[in-house]
């Protein structure tokens, strides 16, 4: 399994909407994606504008070949890209240990 771990910065004051708009994106469009497995969000303490995303996907391919290349990407970006300060730092991880 893969871990995707996207760190987004969001404009100030958009929380509310924000929180509402990545579940709806996560449950309507990413959820149905091949090869997808779960997620995670964390939203941040001190720095409030600061969300940390995980998505565990059966293959990096599923992430970044089936899904990024596919309609449901532009659907993802649209319910979520327009609260992005930044651009999200995107990575992908291998688990090496577990508790």
């Amino acid at each position: 399994m893969i871990l995707e771990l996207a760190d987004i910065r969001i404009q100030p004051g958009k929380q509310a909407e924000f929180d509402l708009a990545i579940q709806r994106g996560l449950t309507e469009v990413i959820s149905h994606a091949k090869g997808f497995r779960g997620y995670k969000v964390n939203k941040g303490i001190e720095s409030p504008e600061r969300y940390v995303l995980m998505i565990f996907w059966d293959t990096l391919e599923n992430h970044t070949v089936d899904f990024r290349e596919s309609p449901a990407f532009l659907q993802w970006r649209g319910i979520v890209g327009s609260f992005f300060a930044v651009p999200p730092t995107v990575e992908h991880f291998n688990l090496l240990a577990k508790s």
